[in-house]
């Protein structure tokens, strides 16, 4: 027995150099599998690519859970000799790493990008995210993820950007992409349009307003946009207002004096709230703008990109924050009478920036979008239900891919959260007033304009917006495997087998990744989705730092080791659910590593010489023994290809302990010394081997390290020896 058994487990000292071991055989990497024997060349293809972390950040709980997730069915699924790849990424974040950067900048320098120019800015931009690469690089390591390094891939890098520059052309092309006026979100702090995904929503309390407005009661909490509404909207079967017909006009009182106001009856007014009647406001509210698109109406802009009022307020409120001016636009309506009355309790939520804390401003602006209503003509399609040539529109797909089987969500409760979404979706608005990211590739002269990468010659401008980091982020399966030129690698890893991710992003990226790869591919981009929950602690609260309940995955590994904190997050990891995490669990199961090693450590010391080629002749009992151990294998195989990892996980954890450990191991003791010790010898070493592989997706640094240790073994390294099979 190697003497390192006569020392407790440690894994401080022993996880970091297992990992430089597995990284330097190279079998990481499928095809080096291939060549070293342990893959078959014909073997079912295996893929799943890593969701990039984001390069602002560090390794977060949610990451830690993802990464247990997936580098766990990573290795059942190469045990299984499947051709297995696993491809490392991370994203450039465009808006969050712009801010970080400019905020370093201005605190260093006491200058912003503007002082720098845009080349300078992206100079320093680049320098920090290889810093903060080379930090997110090193904390999944420490996770034990067996990504395939020399695949490492970066939304900014070359074949990341020649796959989105070719993706804008080709739906440039087809009339998918188009540029126009339209409703955004604009963060003024910011000063980008930024997308659905990157809003928050904030519950706030504040004053609810009852208007008098001519002969109608409207109601808003956001006086300050009511300058420009003109048109008032009713229910055309409301009955209370049957007298009034559509496009009548009448002059009312309002703000600034005397408007000509026009009746518009549409199904958008709701005759169940207040008094069933609404003014609009296009400019700063996406439903009012269509609206007003609907019957052809003016529209205009009230607030500035700034969060100030314009001109059309008038001299008293120009130039005012549009926070300052509410009160007083009230003071001056109820001083003419037109206050009918105020609720002060009014509970409603406001969409917030994610990154800037500042409240979006919805505004009309020209800005290039995804037209998803659009027909296109699909000339070969993998999808079922629809056929080569057939018209169909961006929306069509993104439903028949899921309606059709062809990607399976996991679990199928969120179908019909995603049918609903792709239902109701707008318009995708893809540009960015940002100098980080994928520059659009459109250039401009003399009112011509042409989609391509490089210039098209003198007095050409190219369009200074950058695209939204989910048009980058929509390509993932496919930039990652070269697309559109590495056509061996697509064949044989594309559609991916799976795609593992938190269940808040199934709109944003999953949503967005079958939107693309469908239309520029004609087949889906992975198989299965598995969606993991929230990350929690242990009273189901969101983790968070002011409420002093987060968790540091690196603090973890540092005390417990990485086989402990991955334990503890699969034993949890329902599809679906939120993930409940106490460290006293981490904690436990560190005591599960530990046992894992003591059990390895008599097994291995009464063991010697075990050849398990000549199997024994077995007693009932031995039987028996074995036949739990069938069960076991079989059970944990199962709930894995059902993805049930927690019931996986919780299997493997009571044989280990309870079956093999205080069962098996404890009546061996007596018979090691006696006649049948040879055949209880080849028991518990066959016992131990096929506890090691089934454990080794769950933990798979110290069963590595008892591995190493075997006199008998199949395979230099357990992450490529063969699955049991009962």
């Amino acid at each position: 027995m190697h003497e390192k058994f006569e020392k407790p487990y440690d894994p401080q000292e022993t996880e970091s150099r297992i990992y430089q071991m597995w990284e330097e055989s190279g079998l990481f990497n499928p095809e080096k599998s291939i060549e070293a024997g342990y893959t078959d060349e014909n073997a079912e293809s295996y893929t799943i690519v890593l969701p990039p972390p984001n390069v602002t950040g560090v390794l977060h709980m949610g990451h830690a859970s993802m990464l247990a997730i997936e580098d766990l069915l990573i290795r059942y699924h190469r045990m299984q000799g499947k051709r297995t790849l696993w491809i490392p990424g991370t994203d450039s974040a465009s808006i969050a790493t712009q801010s970080v950067v400019e905020k370093k900048v201005q605190k260093e320098e006491k200058k912003n990008r503007h002082d720098l120019g845009r080349e300078v800015f992206l100079e320093r931009i680049a320098d920090f995210v290889e810093d903060s690469k080379n930090t997110i690089i090193s904390q999944v390591k420490a996770m034990g993820s067996s990504l395939d390094w020399s695949r490492y891939a970066f939304t900014m890098d070359e074949t990341r950007t020649n796959a989105v520059n070719e993706a804008f052309i080709r739906m440039y092309n087809a009339g998918l992409i188009t540029r126009g006026h339209r409703s955004v979100n604009w963060d003024p702090k910011g000063q980008t349009t930024i997308s659905d995904d990157e809003v928050e929503y904030k519950e706030e309390t504040t004053k609810f307003y009852y208007l008098k407005y001519g002969p109608f009661t409207i109601g808003t909490a956001r006086p300050e946009t009511k300058f420009g509404d003109k048109y008032v909207v009713m229910h055309p079967d409301d009955e209370r207002y049957k007298e009034y017909e559509h496009g009548q006009q009448l002059e009312v009182e309002w703000i600034n004096g005397k408007i000509t106001a026009t009746i518009i009856k549409d199904e958008a007014a709701n005759p169940e709230f207040g008094s069933g009647v609404m003014t609009i406001t296009p400019w700063h509210s996406a439903i009012d703008f269509d609206i007003a698109k609907k019957h052809d109406l003016e529209y205009e802009q009230i607030i500035d990109f700034y969060g100030k009022l314009l001109p059309v307020a008038g001299e008293e409120f120009e130039g005012m924050k549009i926070s300052e001016a509410r009160e007083k636009i009230i003071e001056k309506l109820d001083g003419k009478g037109l206050v009918e009355k105020i609720d002060e309790d009014y509970v409603h939520n406001i969409a917030i920036g994610d990154r800037t804390k500042a409240t979006i401003e919805p505004q009309v602006m020209e800005q290039w979008f995804i037209d998803v209503n659009k027909k296109i003509t699909l000339p070969e399609s993998h999808i079922t239900g629809i056929k080569d040539g057939q018209e169909v529109t961006l929306k069509e797909l993104m439903i028949a891919a899921v309606e059709s089987g062809d990607v399976d969500i996991i679990p199928n409760r969120f179908n019909k959260i995603y049918f609903h979404w792709v239902n109701n979706l707008r318009p995708w608005c893809i540009s960015r007033q940002i100098w980080y990211g994928h520059r659009i590739p459109m250039w401009y002269k003399d009112g011509e304009a042409k989609a391509q990468v490089e210039s098209p010659g003198d007095g050409w401008e190219q369009d200074p917006d950058t695209l939204d980091t989910w048009f980058s982020s929509g390509l993932w399966t496919l930039s990652t495997l070269g697309w559109p030129n590495n056509e061996e690698d697509l064949k044989i890893y594309h559609p991916t087998s799976v795609l593992e991710t938190g269940h808040d992003i199934i709109f944003f990226w999953v949503a967005r990744m079958i939107l693309m790869t469908t239309f520029l591919t004609g087949e889906v981009p992975f198989k299965k989705v598995f969606l993991h929950g929230m990350v929690r602690d242990a009273k189901g609260a969101k983790m968070s730092k002011s409420k002093g309940n987060g968790i540091d995955p690196l603090d973890l590994i540092s005390e417990y080791g990485a086989d402990a904190s991955r334990f503890a997050l699969l034993t949890g990891a329902a599809p679906g659910n939120d993930i409940p995490l106490d460290v006293q669990q981490v904690r436990g199961y560190k005591k599960f590593t530990n046992k894992i090693w003591n059990v390895a450590r008599f097994v291995l010391t009464h063991t010697d010489g075990v050849d398990l080629s000549k199997r024994p002749d077995f007693s009932e009992d031995d039987e028996k023994d074995l036949e739990e151990l069938n069960a076991m294998v079989n059970e944990v195989t199962e709930h894995l290809d059902t993805y049930r990892f927690d019931l996986a996980a919780d299997r493997a954890y009571h044989y280990l302990w309870h079956t093999f450990a205080d069962i098996i191991i404890e009546k061996s003791k007596e018979e090691l010394e006696g006649d049948r010790r040879s055949t209880v010898q080849w028991k518990l070493y066959f016992i131990l081997i096929t506890v090691l592989k089934t454990l080794h997706p769950f933990m798979p640094f110290v069963t590595e390290e008892i591995w190493q240790s075997l006199d008998t073994k199949e395979s230099p390294y357990l992450f490529v020896a063969k699955w049991p099979k009962a």
